[in-house]
């Protein structure tokens, strides 16, 4: 196989190509256009034909006003049920997606503020209105001398490395190790 670069003609081949198929995505997309403006203006002249108001008298006029504010009420309250019920299938389709994501295990966590709470604070949330003495924590706590804790350990200044196989755990492993390792050599 050869891992040279292109050849120039293939590439302007290429370009050649590319150029015509934006050309012609271009022209289905003005022709798409034009198909939808000749919809729209079917459907207006279907649905709202042109008004001659020439020639009519003042109660006919008025008899039409009422007509189209009848006909922009009907309207209106069509749209308005479309609306709710477009409002009511987004919020359908949200409880739908929270609960894909639970069902997966994946939903984002809200980021959570630290807040200082004291322990009255939290007894009082936790009991209601029982909890009105306020508890001070640190009067329950054990205080500990210092003297006592030095009087417990007995101080040991010997060499660390003299009970290294007692303090290890092994139970005489490492004795057996170095003996099987002194006659391999």
């Amino acid at each position: 196989t050869d891992c040279s670069p292109r050849k120039p003609k293939v590439a302007k081949r290429d370009l050649f190509v590319q150029s015509l198929m934006v050309a012609k995505a271009k022209e289905e997309l003005e022709q798409e256009i034009l198909v939808k403006e000749e919809e729209k203006q079917k459907y207006l002249a279907e649905k709202a034909p042109p008004l001659n108001t020439g020639g009519f008298s003042l109660a006919q006029l008025q008899d039409l006003c009422r007509e189209l504010h009848a006909k922009i009420d009907v309207v209106d309250e069509e749209r308005y049920d479309i609306e709710a019920k477009v409002m009511l299938n987004t919020r359908e389709i949200k409880d739908l997606n929270i609960k894909v994501l639970d069902l997966r295990g994946k939903f984002k966590r809200p980021n959570l503020r630290r807040v200082r709470v004291s322990a009255d604070a939290i007894l009082r949330s936790l009991l209601g209105s029982k909890h009105k003495v306020s508890m001070d924590l640190r009067a329950n706590l054990k205080s500990v001398k210092k003297e006592d804790t030095e009087k417990k350990r007995p101080v040991e200044d010997s060499d660390w490395r003299k009970n290294v196989e007692a303090m290890s755990g092994m139970e005489g492993r490492k004795k057996m190790f170095d003996a099987a390792k002194g006659s391999a050599q």
